[in-house]
């Protein structure tokens, strides 16, 4: 199963799954599914699967995960085979949409092997919810031998929702991030801190960040690119949290080009946040220089902005401002 694309659609599958993992009476191992094909990577389908008003499961699947499935117009069955168990499709497709009804085949092996391995009493909703996440027996070992032994049910469904795999622990260890707990991994998945990324950052001078400052990045859109931008622009000097600042306040290359084209060819780090912290605009500068102040430092700008001082003050105070009638 592949991470969903949407950060708000994988956080709420997260808090609908945890909350499968307990007991329900009314638990139905059947339902209604719909599909649509990913525009992004037309290699795969987005499937929905609803057993009720408030149980929802959507993921995306590679096409190749199925068995017999064709999305040509017409009636169509097929699976979806897991090592927790097997849904079972039946339905139509129209334009490359499909819908229809599902129920889902638990297997009696996999409780099995999941005895052995110390998760007795699972409920046919969690077995449900494995099954949806892909979690196998297989994947669990791995972990366990990389030092995540005995998960909750919760934590294994968050490790098949968010794909956090056996490969992207070793691969983090191998770039400096060894021993970070399980909670940390489903962060950095969620936050998009991939292998690649990480690779990526270390190639603009940011290697081994530590972990809370790698996810602030990706959190707030630190990309190599701006990293690099920025430095192309001459802030040489960043660090990592000077780059998260940057983003936070809307710093962008652009508005820097645009402060440079009014004169400000050097301001300094401070100085640039300082003028979008406050809300010092190219348009405040121009309207400032209009109103009679055509040499107005950046610290100057400033002040004004923080006391309030804009054209509409400076035209009242000169006696200037239409009289009323």
């Amino acid at each position: 199963m592949r991470l969903m694309s949407s950060r708000l659609s994988l956080v709420a599958l997260l808090l609908m799954a945890t909350s499968a993992v307990a007991a329900s009476s009314t638990f139905e191992p059947r339902g209604t599914w719909s599909a649509s094909p990913n525009s992004s990577t037309p290699s795969t389908l987005n499937l929905q699967l609803r057993q009720g008003p408030h149980r929802n499961t959507g993921f995306t699947e590679p096409l190749a995960s199925f068995q017999g499935l064709s999305t040509t117009d017409g009636a169509t069955t097929f699976t979806l085979p897991r090592e927790a168990g097997t849904f079972r499709f039946e339905g139509q497709f129209q334009d490359g949409q499909g819908a229809g009804h599902f129920r889902f085949d638990a297997s009696s092996d996999f409780l099995k092997k999941m005895a052995t391995l110390g998760y007795s009493d699972i409920t046919p909703e969690a077995q449900f919810q494995l099954a949806a996440t892909n979690v196998t027996t297989a994947r669990i070992q791995a972990l366990a031998a990389l030092g995540y032994k005995q998960l909750s049910m919760e934590e294994l469904i968050q490790a098949g929702i968010f794909d956090v795999t056996p490969e992207y622990v070793r691969g983090l260890s191998d770039a400096g991030y060894a021993g970070l707990s399980f909670k940390e991994l489903v962060e950095g998945r969620i936050h998009r801190v991939t292998l690649q990324r990480v690779k990526e950052f270390s190639g603009v001078g940011f290697a081994k960040l530590p972990w809370n400052q790698l996810t602030a990045m990706s959190i707030h859109g630190v990309t190599p690119d701006f990293v690099k931008q920025m430095r192309e622009l001459g802030f040489q000097g960043t660090d990592a949290d000077d780059v998260i600042a940057f983003r936070i306040h809307r710093v962008t290359p652009d508005f820097v080009k645009q402060m440079r084209e009014l004169g400000f060819k050097d301001l300094t780090q401070d100085q640039i946040l300082a003028f979008r912290i406050h809300g010092v605009t190219p348009d405040f500068v121009k309207q400032m220089r209009e109103a009679g102040y055509p040499n107005v430092t950046p610290d100057e700008l400033v002040a004004l902005r923080i006391h309030g001082i804009d054209r509409v003050f400076i035209r009242d105070m000169s006696g200037t401002a239409p009289k009323k009638k």
